[in-house]
């Protein structure tokens, strides 16, 4: 196999995206960047990446990120799939048009692309998906019903695809992300007082943020050249894990939820509070 892949990054143009991104092209694989704000992947286009403006749940910019690929190298050899958000609020307050939204861009918009890219990873008989899940993916917290659904279902989703492209000689890799600082916490504390500030559910949406401030804002986080370095080690593993946890609590909450009752873990995730 060839030691220089053709890589594609979403959500490159911040957080965990812009750090892959950059060690990829350390590691000097050719490295195609995919986000909705171009102008914030300037600097990786300094560095010798190809950015294309895309927002994951658009059908014509997910042909156009897939076909100008094609055209230029045949197809990806690696395809990380990090483009993603929170939404976080009372499932009560939560519209269904928003949780929509977040379904289609943490799984739907993801699964698109995916599919998009499947045939020449076949044809080659080889290739790797790396998807960027959560801890989120095997925990869960209050005010967060939405976000972790979709993190839970993309490591089902991923299970099941690994199952069905080993016969091709393509790996599926789950990354499960602790706390990493990024724009997680703004993003999603804003929108949640707003959702839930002055509801029923205003205590709960006050000590959440609270909590999220301390973890994230703080410098409490690992950064997210951790993660970027663990995807460069499954992007050079010729056997990669199926999963990898790492950043700040992913491993010991992880652990926790595996060995405690759910009422047991209930009470440790609202004492945080």
């Amino acid at each position: 196999m060839k030691n220089k892949k053709v890589v594609l990054v979403t959500g490159a143009s911040s957080g965990i995206g812009k750090a892959t991104a950059k060690q990829l092209l350390k590691d000097n694989h050719t490295v195609y960047v995919a986000a909705r704000r171009i102008e914030k992947m300037q600097d990786l286009e300094d560095l010798g990446a190809k950015a294309i403006k895309m927002d994951i749940t658009v059908e014509e910019d997910i042909q156009h990120v897939v076909s100008t690929i094609q055209k230029n190298h045949g197809g990806v050899d690696i395809l990380v799939n990090n483009a993603g958000y929170a939404i976080y609020g009372a499932v009560e307050d939560t519209t269904i048009d928003d949780a929509r939204r977040q379904f289609e861009v943490n799984i739907f918009g993801l699964a698109r692309l995916t599919q998009l890219l499947l045939p020449y990873m076949r044809e080659q008989q080889s290739g790797k998906i790396i998807n960027i899940s959560s801890m989120g993916g095997k925990i869960y917290t209050p005010l967060g019903a939405w976000y972790h659904a979709t993190k839970h279902a993309l490591e089902g989703w991923s299970d099941c695809l690994r199952l069905e492209l080993e016969q091709f000689g393509i790996d599926v890799v789950i990354i499960e992300p602790g706390i990493i600082q990024t724009e997680f916490g703004d993003v999603m504390s804003g929108p949640m007082m707003e959702r839930s500030g002055d509801t029923a559910y205003a205590k709960l949406a006050k000590a959440v943020s609270k909590s999220s401030a301390d973890s994230y804002e703080k410098g409490g986080g690992s950064p997210p050249s951790v993660i970027a370095e663990i995807i460069s080690e499954a992007v050079s593993s010729n056997k990669p894990k199926t999963r990898y946890a790492k950043g700040k609590l992913a491993k010991p909450l992880i652990l926790m939820r595996r060995i405690l009752s759910d009422r047991m873990f209930d009470k440790a995730v609202m004492s945080q509070l």
